[in-house]
């Protein structure tokens, strides 16, 4: 009788391992003549998740349940882009279209590049694109050399871009990043930053020591991260997980009020027939986790008072957000952060496939 038992649970495990993950295939082609391309780099955005096409230009990916977005590329060829979730098993045959110049080209007839830009840019570039954090002082840009470095005096803005992906060795979370940056902008008049680009995280090797100390350290990167925020807000666990939000007050601008139902149809909306969870906040919200007092190297750079017990990070929504099962969401430019979830940039950012243990 056991025995049965045991099978019959091995199979309904297999069977629910099998419905929360898809595959995705497809072939990448010349737009033009319709040949294969063999070599081009296929990945979701911000996972761990991606393949090389073979001789035929096929690939193969299996996801898990959420939302994705397929990055394909070639080196001279322009980049594509595919929204994909994984409600079913897809088929694509992407056509890439070949560059008409390469960046290089286009930056040495730049007047506005700076000659000596990694010298007199490279370490502010770092601290607002990789970080200040803890994680970041152990994360490390492999190949400075691609970075290129522009500054715009008329509306005083420091523009950077690259030649190639940027090759990132996180040493605290485990990671080897492949970054290929769009573009990174620093406007000085409102010390505002933003930054676009695709990321594939490769897991690091390492004997059972440094894998134990990596996942310790992820799960506590984790914790209180927006990540973190999005997997509850999508379960409905906002407050078992820790968190209590916040909006501001339309008749007071310096006044936050809790919201007792985080759930409300005014700010959440589910939508069946896809499992997906709309948010909507029409005034900014205070974000705090209650279960781990904010890091000591934070409140001493925003020179804030070093007794300070909780994380308190705010978000202004340009529109309503889809969030996925796995904490992807659309449209990524609507949601600004600012307060905590400012200050973890890059080196503390983890995969979307990241499942905590």
């Amino acid at each position: 009788m056991q025995k049965q038992l045991l099978s019959t649970a091995a199979a309904l495990l297999f069977t629910i391992v099998a419905f929360a993950q898809s595959t995705i295939t497809g072939r990448v082609l010349d737009s033009e003549t319709k040949q294969p391309l063999e070599g081009a780099s296929v990945f979701a955005q911000n996972t761990t998740i991606g393949a090389v096409t073979k001789a035929d230009g096929s690939f193969k990916l299996s996801i898990s349940r959420g939302g994705y977005e397929l990055v394909i590329s070639f080196t001279g060829y322009n980049s594509e882009r595919i929204t994909v979730d994984a409600s079913a098993d897809k088929n694509f045959d992407i056509e890439l279209k070949k560059e008409d110049k390469s960046l290089g080209e286009v930056v040495i007839k730049s007047t506005s590049e700076v000659a000596d830009g990694w010298e007199k840019y490279g370490s502010f570039f770092i601290q607002h694109f990789i970080g200040t954090t803890p994680n970041a002082a152990q994360t490390v840009l492999q190949n400075p050399e691609a970075l290129k470095f522009f500054y715009y005096k008329r509306t005083d803005r420091l523009k950077v871009m690259a030649t190639e992906p940027l090759r990132i060795t996180n040493n605290a979370l485990g990671y080897t990043l492949q970054y290929t940056l769009d573009s990174f902008v620093y406007h000085y008049k409102t010390d505002v930053n933003t930054y676009r680009g695709n990321c594939f995280y490769l897991p690091m090797e390492g004997d059972s020591a440094q894998q134990k100390a990596w996942e310790a350290t992820r799960l506590a990167t984790y914790k209180g991260s927006r990540l973190h925020f999005l997997h509850a807000y999508y379960d409905s666990t906002i407050k078992q997980e820790g968190f209590t939000i916040d909006m501001l007050s339309q008749n007071d601008p310096n006044k936050f009020n809790r919201l007792a139902n985080p759930y409300d149809t005014s700010f959440y909306l589910v939508d069946d027939s896809t499992g997906d969870i709309e948010m909507w906040y029409p005034n900014r919200i205070s974000v705090t986790y209650t279960k781990v007092k904010p890091e000591q190297e934070y409140l001493q750079q925003m020179k804030l008072p070093l007794d300070v017990p909780v994380q308190i990070s705010y978000v202004d929504l340009k529109d309503a957000i889809l969030i996925k099962e796995n904490g992807y969401f659309l449209d990524q430019r609507s949601w600004i952060n600012q307060g905590y979830w400012s200050w973890k940039n890059l080196a503390d950012q983890l995969p979307y496939d990241y499942k905590p243990k």
